[in-house]
């Protein structure tokens, strides 16, 4: 039998490989600058076939960080309404799948992973603008790309504090205690006066 050389074709072990070199790739460049094409070669793959498992860099960006829910898809109810009591919804949601015990432990080692210095790059260039910045455009805010970070950095510090860290007395803080002392500061970044 002749061995082909080249890159693989398809099968089971392709769409981990993609996944597995995608998060390398995404690392190391960031999402701006990480192709699919990129990720092909790291995967030694043909480049049709991370379209073919994943479609576009965002679904594949989503995939390689393995969370067990498409943030995306809870955006809706977080955006539905006035845009004054977005950070109330927004909150609402957030702690929903954050104190769900089936969904923790997932979202736990994404936050720790992201946070890791090596992969800053997936916050920066990656979660941001592909997971975060978009909510800031549903609620038709302005300057989304400049006050969504400002968000992230009182949630990201929240998921640090309540759940990485378990800090008392945030740890075991009521939901609706939480939200009232979070709310007005990321309903501030989301609508208020910016110096």
């Amino acid at each position: 039998m002749v061995r082909r050389s080249g890159r693989r074709p398809g099968n089971q072990d392709t769409k981990q490989s993609i996944l597995e070199s995608a998060r390398k790739v995404f690392a190391e460049r960031g999402f701006d600058k990480a192709s699919n094409r990129a990720i092909a070669g790291e995967a030694q793959v043909d480049p049709a076939l991370v379209h073919h498992y994943f479609g576009t860099k965002d679904e594949l960006f989503l995939a390689a960080l393995e969370l067990p829910v498409d943030p995306r898809k809870l955006i809706g109810p977080a955006v539905a309404g006035p845009v004054e009591q977005a950070a109330e919804r927004f909150l609402d949601v957030f702690l929903t799948v954050w104190d769900d015990p089936d969904i923790r432990p997932s979202l736990l080692a994404v936050a720790r992973g992201i946070m890791d210095p090596a992969a800053n790059r997936l916050l920066s260039e990656g979660v941001l603008p592909v997971v975060i910045e978009p909510i800031g455009v549903a609620l038709g805010i302005d300057r989304p790309a400049e006050r969504m970070p400002l968000v992230a950095s009182q949630v990201i510090g929240l998921i640090l504090m309540r759940y990485v860290l378990v800090v008392e007395p945030l740890a075991s803080m009521p939901r609706d205690r939480v939200i009232a002392t979070y709310a007005p500061t990321i309903q501030r970044y989301l609508t208020g006066d910016l110096p």
